[in-house]
């Protein structure tokens, strides 16, 4: 039985136009996306959504709550909790502090945005508790539209991001030849006391609490379907028997950004991405394509 990697009809056609020079690869958008985690029988759960099948990008795939980051979030400096914004550009492997500081909002957003999640308090010592009231979800509301970035929500309503709560785990950027594309950085973090999960996202019909385990097992048996970057962090977070050991483990993931690459070996093309042999496909080239 096939598994349920994300495996688009049209790439075969596209991977060819980039080899052969007629497709010119889009510039990837910075992303941020996170794997909430609670505590579970013997292992922790991961919360997982489901993409809607009418959705451009990877429809009925299995996917964290995240999103593109807002460069709005780069020029406001934000009451910040947790390790230092420096710290936060080295680990994350890029330029400065403000861009650090607009991906780690993107991932605190978004986790609010499409959980209900809200990785922020009054004090650099607690995070909010309810978010459930209307004036809560006006809000919510506003940020989805981008009516309001992030740090101007948290400005509003004084609160300090919590970015000890959060640790970057893994960094992939969609391949060359998808029309979408993103530089997407994976966190992780752990549900905090008090607080639940909802689906609060648009672009999602149904949420799933599940543990990575059994979240592979089912990709593996074809039943879920995943993108590799979702069923590959999946693999590596089975590894950790809690939220809180995963966290600590977080530190020695290797956050070298990972980029599918197409080659043609005969009449063959091979899609790989490096350091992931179970992604690799083989595609026939065919003659109509052959160039000299």
């Amino acid at each position: 039985m096939a598994n349920g990697q994300w495996y688009p009809p049209e790439w075969p056609d596209r991977i060819r136009a980039l080899a052969s020079g007629e497709l010119t690869p889009a510039t990837p958008r910075r992303a941020a996306t996170v794997m909430l985690l609670r505590e579970g029988d013997g292992e922790p759960e991961v919360h997982m959504l489901r993409r809607r099948a009418s959705m451009a990008f990877a429809g009925g795939a299995y996917a964290y709550p995240g999103g593109g980051v807002d460069p709005r979030d780069d020029d406001h400096l934000v009451r910040w909790a947790g390790p230092t914004r420096a710290s936060w550009a080295a680990r994350l492997g890029v330029g400065d502090e403000a861009e650090a500081q607009a991906i780690v909002c993107a991932a605190v957003r978004e986790t609010y945005e499409e959980a209900g999640v809200l990785l922020a308090g009054p004090t650099p010592e607690t995070v909010v508790g309810d978010t459930t009231g209307d004036d809560w979800e006006a809000d919510r509301e506003a940020l989805v539209a981008r009516d309001l970035s992030f740090a101007e929500f948290l400005d509003r309503r004084n609160l300090h991001l919590r970015s000890d709560l959060l640790a970057a785990w893994a960094r992939w950027i969609t391949p060359e030849f998808e029309p979408r594309r993103y530089d997407t950085f994976f966190f992780v973090a752990a549900l905090p006391e008090g607080q639940r999960t909802r689906n609060a996202s648009t672009e999602a019909d149904r949420t799933v609490w599940i543990t990575p385990s059994e979240a592979a097992a089912r990709y593996d048996a074809g039943e879920l379907l995943m993108m590799p970057p979702t069923i590959a962090t999946l693999r590596a977070l089975t590894s950790h028997r809690t939220p809180g050991a995963t966290l600590t483990a977080a530190p020695t993931q290797d956050m070298t950004p990972i980029l599918a690459q197409a080659h043609l070996e005969g009449t063959t093309l091979i899609l790989t991405w490096p350091g992931h042999d179970e992604f690799t496909k083989h595609i026939p080239k065919t003659p109509q394509t052959q160039r000299p």
